[in-house]
C-alpha cells in the first residue's frame, strides 16, 4: 500500500504547478475576490490518522459542501418522509434551473441542487425562528468537526443575499406547489446563510468522517446516524453531489462527493477515509477542476475507488 502522507505531499505539489486551475465564481462577488492559486487538501483516515497539503488550514466559502450536513439533520428531524419533497434522481440540468423545477411541478430533482437543498432548509427551519435553525446547523456542523471555532463568514452571506435572484425565483416557485412551508425570505435567509459557513478542508474532513465509518464517528465513538442512512446519503452524494458533472466525478474519481461553487469537495472513502480538497476556480459544470484532478489522482495511487482498484 502506497505511504498516505507522501502520496498527499505530492498530489499537493503538482496542483501548485498546474496552470489550468478554472475559473473561480464570479456571480457572487466575494466569491469573485478569491485567489484561483490556492489548493489545499486533507485526509483523515478512521484510525484517527491525518494527511494534507497546501492550503489545508485555510477557510473557506463551504456553499454547497453545506448540503450534505443539512440533509443528515432533516433527515434526522422527519426521516423519510423527506423524499416526499425532494427526489433522488440525478438532475442533468444546471444547478439552479428552473425550467425542470416547472416539468417536475415544484418537486426539486434531488437534495443537493439548489432548489432541493433549499427545500431541506425549509423543513429544519419549520418550528423554529430563522436564527434557531441556522444555530442548529452551525452547532451539528461543529460538532462532527469536533471544533467550535467554525464560524459563517457574514461577507459572503450578504453578497449571496444581495444576489440571489434565481434562488429566489426557485424558492417562490416551490411555494406555489406547497413545497415550501416557511416565509421564503426566512427560508432564503437560512439558507446563504449555512453556504457562506467558512471551514478548512481538515475541519471539512473531519466532518465528513461519520460517512466513512457507517455513521459513527470513530473519533468520538458517536452513532449520528445509522448505517443504511450513511449508505443512502453516499449513494445520493455519488449519484447527485456534482450536478450535472456527477457522472464525470464518479467515471474519473469513483468516490461519493459533494462540491461546492466556492471550490471545495467533501469526498467519502468509505471504510477508509474522509477528504476534503479545494481549489477555487471551477469547471463549467461549477465543480472545482483542481479538486477532481486532484481526487482522482489520490483514489488512482491508493486503490480507493468503490468500483475495485
Amino acid at each position: 500500500m502506497p505511504d498516505l502522507k507522501s502520496v498527499v505531499g505530492e498530489i499537493a505539489d503538482e496542483m501548485k504547478q498546474r496552470p489550468d486551475r478554472g475559473e473561480v465564481a464570479h456571480y457572487i462577488p466575494e466569491l469573485a475576490n478569491v485567489d484561483p492559486k490556492h489548493f489545499g487538501i486533507a485526509v483523515v483516515g478512521v484510525d484517527g490518522s491525518n494527511a494534507t497539503g497546501g492550503d489545508f488550514d485555510l477557510p473557506f466559502s463551504i456553499q454547497s459542501v453545506s448540503k450534505v450536513f443539512t440533509l443528515t439533520l432533516a433527515l434526522g428531524k422527519v426521516g423519510d418522509r423527506l423524499w416526499s419533497r425532494v427526489g433522488r434522481e440525478p438532475s442533468g440540468s444546471a444547478f439552479n434551473s428552473i425550467v425542470q423545477l416547472e416539468y417536475e411541478k415544484g418537486i426539486p430533482r434531488n437534495p443537493f441542487i439548489n432548489p432541493g437543498a433549499i427545500a431541506v432548509t425549509d423543513l429544519i427551519l419549520s418550528g423554529h425562528q430563522p436564527r434557531e435553525a441556522l444555530g442548529e446547523i452551525l452547532r451539528f456542523i461543529r460538532f462532527l468537526a469536533g471544533d467550535q471555532a467554525i464560524v459563517i463568514d457574514e461577507k459572503v452571506a450578504a453578497s449571496e443575499q444581495r444576489t440571489g435572484f434565481r434562488n429566489a425565483a426557485l424558492a417562490n416557485y416551490m411555494k406555489s406547489f406547497g413545497v415550501i412551508d416557511n416565509p421564503v425570505e426566512m427560508t432564503l435567509g437560512v439558507y446563504f446563510h449555512q453556504c457562506a459557513i467558512a471551514m478548512s478542508c481538515l475541519q471539512l474532513a473531519n466532518a465528513g468522517l461519520f460517512l466513512a465509518m457507517s455513521g459513527r464517528n470513530p473519533m468520538t465513538g458517536h452513532q449520528v446516524i445509522q448505517a443504511e442512512r450513511a449508505r443512502r446519503i453516499n449513494a445520493v452524494m455519488l449519484t447527485c453531489g456534482h450536478y450535472d458533472g456527477s457522472g464525470e466525478f464518479a467515471y474519473r474519481v469513483g468516490l461519493p462527493g459533494k462540491s461546492g461553487v466556492g471550490g471545495g469537495i467533501l469526498c467519502i472513502a468509505p471504510g477508509k477515509a474522509s477528504i476534503a480538497v479545494w481549489a477555487p476556480g471551477l469547471d463549467a459544470a461549477g465543480n472545482s477542476h483542481l479538486g477532481r484532478v486532484a481526487l482522482e489522482a489520490l483514489t488512482r495511487r491508493m486503490g480507493w475507488s468503490i468500483f475495485g482498484a
